[in-house]
């Protein structure tokens, strides 16, 4: 059930079905703005320890008392608080455009991640094809940024960006193909339901389809650090190569908004992993709840954890796997990648046709 569908029940019948909807996007355009900035101040945070441990030190320590938590809520003011700076031969519309759109596009894929039963802004039939198609166009801010700060550091990280999600798009969408098959649905909410039971771990990713899920997931995830321009396929903003790619010349509140995208479609392809290979809200013992009052925030907090876990595995890749070239990336995603996605879809649908087959249907 949607957000309009719930005031619709709560509210009275009078009140127009346009006006519901408008209200209803305004309540789920103010959560998610809340959950992405909450998500985005937590996971710099995380990140900056995650790699202080790896590499042997210890990360922020004072700002804020216990192991510097509130560094990031200071970073934050910081960049609110920072000149605005537009460059002279700047492209001005785009400039000013460019962080809007990724950051926008980012927040729009949200409505259709369902964080428990019901608890969802927009419950869509094609919640899978909306996201990707939703997300990719992130891609037009990127360029538009390149273009418009008229640098040429920016405008090859923007041709880098273009070209990386081109040939990682393909891949990522054949990924996705496997879970689809096999619940039968391109719907997120569908597919979280579908994994409850034995206990709370029918996970596609323990199911009879075991053998093809794994190898999917490694897929999946692979062409999602790319899609995220995650290490080691940071080639858009490589520090060492291009300054910071797209964003060179951005400064202030919107260079915080490539910070936030940044780690709200590192959340996103957590949550679709989560709810397409890990049982969504699912887990052990929590069904026993169910019809309660503690079952939805519990799987809120199952959900939210479980898609954290993978955005916690994203930064150990970070600082664990060195950045490779440009024609690697290129080379990994067209030669090896895709005739993979193409033959794991050619087993999954050979293997969904015979079980269906055996069953009679």
């Amino acid at each position: 059930m949607g957000i309009v569908q719930f005031l619709s029940d709560l509210l009275p019948e009078t009140i127009p079905y346009w006006a519901l909807v408008l209200l209803g996007a305004g309540i789920a355009f103010a959560i998610i703005i809340a959950f992405v900035s909450v998500v985005a101040i937590f996971s710099v945070w995380l990140e900056r320890k995650v790699a202080g441990h790896i590499q042997s030190r210890l990360g922020p320590m004072y700002v804020g008392g216990w192991h510097g938590w509130a560094q990031s809520i200071a970073d934050g003011i910081k960049l609110i608080l920072k000149e605005d700076v537009i460059l002279t031969d700047a492209d001005r519309p785009l400039f000013k455009l460019a962080p809007c759109i990724v950051l926008g596009t980012a927040l729009a894929a949200f409505v259709a991640v369902p964080f428990a039963p019901g608890v969802v802004p927009a419950d869509i039939n094609l919640g899978v094809f909306f996201i990707v198609a939703v997300s990719s166009l992130t891609t037009i801010g990127v360029l538009m940024a390149g273009w418009g700060s008229n640098n040429k550091w920016s405008l090859y990280g923007a041709m880098r960006e273009a070209a990386q999600v081109a040939s990682y798009e393909i891949p990522l969408g054949l990924s996705l193909m496997m879970p689809v098959m096999y619940f039968g649905s391109f719907s997120l909410s569908q597919a979280s339901e579908m994994q409850a039971g034995w206990g709370g771990l029918h996970w596609y990713i323990f199911s009879d389809s075991f053998w093809i899920a794994i190898p999917s997931f490694v897929l999946f995830f692979t062409a999602a650090l790319a899609e995220t321009k995650r290490a080691p396929f940071d080639l858009p903003e490589s520090e060492s190569e291009l300054v910071a790619g797209f964003h060179t010349e951005y400064s202030g509140i919107r260079f915080s908004f490539f910070f936030m995208e940044e780690y709200a479609a590192m959340y996103l392809m957590s949550a679709i992993g989560t709810a397409l290979w890990f049982g969504g809200w699912n887990f052990p013992g929590l069904y026993l709840l169910e019809g309660t009052a503690l079952f939805t925030p519990l799987a809120i907090a199952v959900f939210v954890v479980k898609s954290m876990f993978l955005v916690f595995v994203m930064m150990w890749v970070r600082w664990t796997v060195p950045r490779i070239r440009i024609d690697q990336v290129m080379a990994l995603g067209y030669k090896y990648l895709t005739p993979i996605g193409l033959f794991l879809v050619l087993v999954a649908s050979v293997w969904e046709y015979i079980k269906f087959s055996m069953m009679g249907v």
